[in-house]
């Protein structure tokens, strides 16, 4: 074996023991330390960080929650209703309203159906409609 490929061999050698090192330092870390648990909003946080006024806001912003946080997409009235009730918050006499509110708005667009129900997903104006406290982005 020649001298240059003798000192190329002892080099890889060399980067290969660093490396070694440094991921059994890394692994040792892991091992010791618990990882921290990502904590998520709840839906009753998330509706007094907004804080929506309207029956119709609320709808659209529970919509956006059922997205965002619970990645239930599509969604359905009783989705909605179900997460009005874990809310904690008083249910519209009429949910149904309150969606096609929405829809007319253009925040919420009916896609068919889920479980035999109709079925919807927030529009991109819905999702900036929350985003921005229900107060309409300035373009």
């Amino acid at each position: 074996m020649d001298e240059s490929l003798r000192e190329e061999l002892e080099q890889i050698r060399r980067v290969l023991e660093e490396h070694e090192r440094r991921l059994s330092k890394l692994e040792e870390a892991f091992e010791t330390k618990s990882p921290k648990t990502v904590k998520r909003m709840s839906i009753r946080e998330f509706l007094n960080l907004k804080k929506p006024k309207t029956d119709v806001d609320k709808t659209l912003a529970i919509c956006y929650y059922l997205e965002k946080y619970e990645n239930i997409i599509p969604f359905t009235r009783r989705d909605i209703m179900e997460a009005f009730k874990k809310a904690r918050e008083k249910v519209p006499a009429n949910v149904s309203d309150a969606i096609n509110k929405n829809i007319k708005k253009g925040f919420i667009d009916e896609v068919g159906k889920k479980e035999k129900l109709k079925a919807y997903q927030l529009t991109n104006s819905g999702e900036k409609f929350v985003e921005n406290d229900f107060k309409m982005p300035k373009e």
